[in-house]
């Protein structure tokens, strides 16, 4: 493969990378820069924290469940057109969302957000594994990670900052100049690409969309509703359903929303299956800890803010690194050694106490932080060089599928098993000194985090075993 020659793109690859840069560090950072700002939009328009948690949910749900879909839109009618058509809706939903002057307004225009960061985002990486070279996808694929944890530990900061001088709709025209600067560059860089003569499966995607839509809801509110209630049962039973009837429609249409034979690819479905792993387990370490910090150690939200900061910051930093070496040496060993980092370090949190200092827990966080980095680049190479040119595009929807997958799927996990175990620690104790309490919570921690640790060390597992890419991707 030739990838700048015969894909068609610019010599100047680096230049592609910086538009598609821009994208994936718009779309991670509206992710995590809306947290910061969701107390205030709460009481500015009026609503409650159920009502108002949707404009981070309804993000959510919409780009896993698109992901895909985009991806293989982009193998038929060129990543340019998806990509920039993407940057464009939003950079015009975010205009949207700042100008909302009610919650169901805002709601609306963070979810025709989600459908333009979806296009983005299944698109960037094909188009970074088209341009480079195989002697260079790896580092540039790193680089990305890199704009990713950048991005994710931005995003809080600026927030804060943002809404404190500038008012909570500034985080959102944040994006605008980013936008039409991004917009601008791809249009004139990116090549048109190809058009294929293919009828889109709109049945199949809607099915599929369903679908995730259907589980992730039971994830994400699971454990409020009940897992034995009525409305849980309701949403795995359509869920279970609508990935039946997928499966059955991409069986018989002649061109398919997803091509299933791919998982029959042991690199595509290791790394995919490893990869949601590791966000499983990832953020089950991430949605506990700052809890930890303030209910057991007693830091201010900006405490905890910098004893969280290693992680991304160390990962940040390995991306790259671990990006050019894949060019190197086999993905399998560097992912292997990532996720095992990573199980390790979770194993070693499951056993902190409120007697733990703060700098031996920054230090666990800055370690995981490096398996995740070692990890999240080979990976990321190995799945998209494993699927031919025409596939690049839904071979990134689903890898990117997997990670949004698993931080609902690490989230719901890690509070369900924490809440089970610290009630049932409390079960016949009627008033709970602050000493049973604790010890309460501890139990709880202990027992999601260690299970997390086991998920990754899963993960290394299937990742040892990727039969077929003993070798440098691509080569």
């Amino acid at each position: 493969m030739k990838p700048q020659k015969e894909a068609g793109f610019s010599r100047n690859p680096w230049v592609i990378f910086s538009v598609v840069a821009m994208g994936t560090f718009m779309g991670t950072l509206d992710a995590s820069i809306v947290n910061v700002a969701l107390p205030v939009m709460t009481k500015i328009l009026g609503t409650d924290i159920h009502i108002s948690q949707w404009i981070v949910t309804a993000y959510l749900l919409t780009i896993s469940s698109l992901l895909p879909i985009f991806g293989r839109a982009g193998d038929m009618y060129g990543q340019r057109r998806v990509l920039t058509s993407g940057v464009a809706l939003f950079t015009l939903s975010s205009v949207a969302c700042a100008l909302s002057s009610s919650i169901i307004m805002l709601i609306v225009s963070r979810i025709v957000q989600a459908v333009g960061a979806s296009m983005m985002m299944s698109n960037g990486p094909a188009i970074i594994a088209m341009t480079f070279p195989v002697k260079e996808r790896g580092r540039a694929l790193g680089a990305i990670g890199t704009v990713v944890a950048l991005g994710s530990v931005t995003g809080p900061a600026l927030g804060g900052l943002l809404v404190g001088a500038f008012g909570w709709q500034s985080i959102f025209l944040v994006n605008i100049p980013i936008g039409i600067i991004a917009f601008t560059m791809g249009r004139v860089l990116l090549p048109k690409g190809i058009h294929k003569n293919e009828t889109f499966d709109f049945a199949g995607s809607l099915l599929f969309a369903l679908s995730i839509i259907s589980i992730l809801l039971v994830l994400s509110h699971g454990g409020e509703l009940g897992w034995q209630s009525i409305q849980v049962s309701a949403g795995i039973s359509i869920s279970f359903i609508s990935i039946i009837l997928f499966i059955s429609v991409e069986k018989r249409v002649k061109h398919p929303m997803l091509d299933l034979s791919m998982f029959r690819n042991r690199p595509f479905l290791a790394g995919n299956l490893s990869g949601l792993l590791s966000f499983i387990a990832m953020f089950s370490n991430v949605i506990l800890l700052p809890f930890f910090l303030t209910d057991i150690k007693g830091l201010t939200p900006s405490q905890v803010g910098i004893i969280i900061t290693p992680f991304p910051l160390v990962m940040g930093i390995t991306a790259p690194l671990s990006g050019y070496l894949s060019e190197k040496i086999s993905p399998v060993y560097l992912t292997t050694i990532g996720l095992s980092i990573t199980a390790a370090g979770l194993a070693v949190m499951s056993c902190i106490t409120g007697n733990t200092s703060i700098v031996h827990i920054a230090l666990l966080q800055a370690f995981m932080g490096l398996g995740s980095g070692l990890f999240q680049s080979p990976n990321n190479n190995s799945v998209i060089s494993s699927v031919p040119r025409e596939k690049m595009g839904i071979a990134g929807g689903i890898n990117a599928l997997m990670r949004n997958f698993g931080m609902v799927t690490g989230t719901a996990a890690a509070v369900s098993i924490f809440e089970n175990r610290r009630l049932g620690f409390l079960q016949n104790i009627t008033d709970p000194t602050a000493i049973q309490t604790a010890a309460a919570f501890l139990h709880g921690y202990h027992t999601a985090i260690i299970a997390a640790a086991a998920v990754a060390a899963i993960g290394a597992v299937i990742s040892m075993n990727r039969k077929g890419h003993s070798e440098v991707p691509g080569k």
